[in-house]
């Protein structure tokens, strides 16, 4: 039986403004006061986890012990099939200190270079993590493929060159709404919320 989250405040662990932005319009209707790890000072930890799962449980407990309230994970990334699927837990990590994901996406590019396979999957794992340490996770996805020249302003990380199955327009070029209808993060967002939240 997952536990349901019941307060009104909720940390979200994270320091990155666009997904912090993100996950803020995907809970806002069932969360009445969301603050960020970075607004209330707390260190990002190291990402030791070699899983999705792991890195988002890992941030997840670290935040909910540091702030004394439940917290709110997400660890995501872009998993290329013809690169064996890096970038993956390191996607990030790719884009160096200074979060340079033009220069992240290059960088694939490069890799991909002579490959026909230009498959990728954006995957999403959510934690809720109590002071206790419990957590409840989920794990969505989303399939594509990617792009270049990358497209559109919109989004953040990896969006510009990701159009997933189906769609004409990357990440980058989407609309919000349109996004949050079909991404990695809604999907397990959806999961998320029917587990602990509805």
């Amino acid at each position: 039986m997952a536990r349901k989250f019941a307060g009104s405040k909720l940390v979200i662990a994270s320091h990155n403004k666009g997904k912090i932005v993100e996950i803020r319009q995907l809970l806002g209707a069932y969360v009445s006061d969301i603050v960020s790890a970075g607004d209330l000072g707390l260190p990002e930890p190291e990402e030791t986890g070699t899983t999705f799962i792991a890195n988002a449980e890992l941030k997840a407990r670290a935040s909910a012990i540091g702030s004394g309230l439940p917290a709110l994970a997400d660890d995501s990334g872009l998993a290329v099939t013809a690169l064996g699927g890096d970038p993956g837990i390191y996607s990030a990590r790719w884009a160096g200190p200074e979060k340079d994901f033009d220069m992240a996406m290059r960088k694939i590019e490069t890799l991909l270079a002579g490959k026909a396979d230009r498959s990728a999957t954006f995957v999403c794992a959510l934690s809720l993590a109590w002071p206790d340490g419990h957590c409840e996770t989920v794990e969505g996805m989303v399939a594509g493929s990617l792009i270049w020249p990358p497209k559109g302003d919109n989004g953040f990380g990896y969006d510009p060159m990701f159009v997933t199955d189906g769609m004409l327009e990357s990440f980058g070029e989407m609309e919000p709404e349109a996004k949050h209808a079909i991404s990695h993060r809604a999907d397990a967002f959806r999961k998320l919320v029917a587990k602990v939240f509805a």
